[in-house]
């Protein structure tokens, strides 16, 4: 089943794409969720119109990934936790302390687009990936550690 993303789905694609999925996918999640709409001949002609007439728009988004990307390489993140006296953190951390963390230092980065590669469960270094633009992605260091 083909359809066109009206938002960025993890996993699959970005606002605009056109792509093939599952028909229960589709069907039961998806397009009831408004995340997506069938790839007809004339919605697919409606949106090389809108991809047309948002290029510009498109650019700058992509220029302002691009410099806060920038910003963001090198960061390393400092998150303070609860832990037990042999490391193991209660709980684990997740991607809405670290979007509260990026918020402290000023990035206002919706938690959706942060990636952890790894349960971080104890306290030590990690990555995490955030996801700024379908072509600009950005590492940033994780270093969690016990609070007082």
């Amino acid at each position: 089943m083909k359809l066109i993303l009206k938002e960025d789905v993890k996993k699959l694609g970005y606002r605009n794409d056109v792509v093939d999925v599952k028909p229960g996918y589709g069907r039961n999640y998806l397009i009831p969720q408004g995340a997506a709409i069938l790839a007809t001949p004339s919605a697919l002609k409606m949106l090389e119109e809108e991809i047309r007439q948002n290029q510009a728009k498109e650019l700058q988004r992509l220029e302002d990934a691009k410099v806060l990307a920038e910003k963001l390489t090198g960061t390393t993140l400092k998150i303070a936790t609860k832990a037990g006296s042999n490391g193991r953190i209660f709980g684990s951390v997740t991607t809405i302390q670290i979007a509260q963390s990026l918020k402290d230092l000023g990035f206002d980065i919706d938690r959706k687009k942060i990636d952890i590669n790894e349960d971080i469960k104890e306290l030590g270094q990690y990555k995490a990936t955030i996801d700024l633009h379908k072509e600009v992605k950005v590492d940033i260091d994780l270093d969690v550690f016990h609070e007082d």
